[in-house]
């Protein structure tokens, strides 16, 4: 029994870490091999999933409770990683009205000149879907993944050693 309540931590864990670095991998493939570039909101999903890490990463250096504790709250970063990417999957669709600002990435190349790459750079709406599949944007994916991997990261974790 304690056996398998072990198990359950090293799977919490392992969910923990593979989520957020799987989530992440994928965004930065599709930004610099595919040219999705990122909105503000994409943005605002990467930064939990980057605390995610960290701490899933040090509950893999620790022992006990505070292993545990790492766990949760790497699954609470990943939880509102995909509380923003609902929320962003909603504004995509145009359930809710959405931040007003927008981002771009600049990059002046080998002494290039700053006021012509910004004039060049390609300019990313929030409300718009860059990629989908079955309907579903990034955004949604991302929602769909960090919601049902944080409730099995908590599930996990919950279960108490005797």
């Amino acid at each position: 029994m304690a056996a398998r309540r072990t198990r359950a931590l090293f799977t919490a864990r392992w969910l923990a870490l593979l989520i957020p670095a799987a989530l992440l991998g994928g965004a930065y493939v599709g930004q610099y091999v595919y040219g999705l570039y990122p909105c503000e909101m994409c943005w605002w999903q990467r930064y939990p999933h980057f605390a995610a890490l960290a701490l899933a990463l040090l509950a893999f250096a620790v022992k006990g409770g505070a292993a545990r504790a790492c766990v949760i709250l790497a699954g609470l970063a990943i939880l509102i990683s995909g509380l923003i990417g609902g929320f962003h999957a909603g504004v995509e669709y145009g359930w809710w009205e959405g931040i007003t600002s927008c981002s771009s990435t600049i990059q002046a190349s080998g002494g290039g000149d700053f006021l012509d790459a910004i004039m060049k750079a390609p300019i990313v709406r929030c409300d718009q879907v860059q990629w989908s599949l079955f309907g579903i944007s990034l955004a949604g994916y991302n929602f769909l993944i960090s919601v049902v991997g944080a409730a099995a990261i908590f599930f996990y974790a919950s279960r108490r050693p005797a």
